[in-house]
């Protein structure tokens, strides 16, 4: 019996505010035949550090993270109300 377990990014979406929202499946498969796979999502902001990324998220980041998206979110952290956080 050989168990093996992969993980890897099966989506990539661009939210309608410039966040990258990406989900990665952990796979465990038993014999070369998967037998789970659970899911994790996580959430990339504009201007974030891409460093430990895969290449296609850095290259869809790089696509809509202008410098303009950039700035402008920058700008809508600094007027934020953090009151009630």
């Amino acid at each position: 019996m050989s168990l093996t377990e992969r993980k890897i990014i099966d989506k990539i979406e661009v939210l309608d505010n410039n966040f990258i929202q990406i989900r990665e499946a952990n796979i465990i498969e038993k014999n070369g035949v998967e037998i789970t796979r659970t899911f994790h999502r996580f959430i990339l902001h504009p201007g974030d550090d891409l460093t430990e990324q895969e290449p296609k998220v850095v290259a869809i980041a790089n696509a809509i993270w202008t410098q303009e998206v950039i700035d402008a979110y920058r700008a809508k952290l600094k007027n934020l109300d953090t009151t009630y956080l």
